[in-house]
């Protein structure tokens, strides 16, 4: 097995772990460093084949946990960004983009590690402007999750509730993801075949996160997973400057 393929599979296995555990942060993790290893248009598309799964497989059995009042119009204006998203990917911008994706993820790992004092939002009137930016970043590269995390922070979402929410958004989203990077021509023959190498591993990695995420004191692993991303988001910023 080359080890292209080796890579791809550790780097999609800790990720859809990670996303079982907290309910987010899959593409956050994978976009980075897969983009180290194999083109970022083909990196998108994959990691949106992925990122359904993750969500199908935890939904199965949360879907009762799921507010989906809270995140309707979250869904609803991302699909209007998910195309704009594409645009750029589809186009010739890829160092822009990495650089782009960079200094993204480093600016929220700060913003997870710190933990700013935030104001609360009584009500989702700006719900839409957080569903529109999480569409556009999840149409080129995946990481829709971001805004919806932060808009959680501000609307004070019952911690009981959020990962199970969190897949409400991200199934129909990730749908809409897909189909547009389908439409693009975007689902080559490569992004396929890795798509089936991972899927064992995406199935068990799902199971183990399950039952961490009913053990684990998530404060302290969680800021562990964002001073790395923190550093992978250095890198990649260093490696297209």
């Amino acid at each position: 097995m080359e080890i292209t393929i080796i890579l791809i599979i550790g780097i999609i296995f800790i990720s859809a772990f990670v996303r079982s555990t907290f309910g987010f942060g899959d593409a956050l993790i994978a976009m980075p460093l897969l983009a180290m290893v194999i083109p970022l248009n083909q990196a998108t598309p994959f990691v949106g084949l992925c990122a359904i799964c993750y969500s199908s497989l935890i939904l199965i059995k949360e879907w009762r946990n799921v507010k989906f009042k809270d995140v309707i119009i979250l869904i609803i204006t991302a699909f209007i960004g998910i195309p704009i998203g594409i645009y750029f990917l589809k186009g010739n911008y890829d160092q822009l983009m990495k650089l782009v994706l960079g200094f993204f993820i480093a600016l929220f790992s700060l913003f997870n590690i710190f933990k700013p004092q935030l104001f609360h939002l009584k009500n989702d009137k700006t719900a839409f402007l957080f569903g529109f930016i999480g569409g556009i970043l999840g149409g080129a590269y995946n990481t829709n999750g971001p805004p919806v995390v932060i808009y959680s922070a501000l609307r004070k979402w019952d911690p009981k509730y959020f990962r199970a929410t969190m897949q409400g958004f991200f199934l129909p989203t990730g749908l809409m993801i897909a189909i547009g990077h389908a439409v693009a021509g975007l689902w080559t023959k490569p992004v396929l075949i890795h798509f089936l190498y991972v899927l064992p591993g995406v199935v068990i990695a799902v199971i183990l996160g399950g039952i961490l995420n009913r053990r684990i004191k998530k404060e302290a692993f969680n800021k562990y997973i964002f001073v790395i991303l923190l550093g992978l988001s250095v890198f990649l910023i260093y490696q297209n400057i």
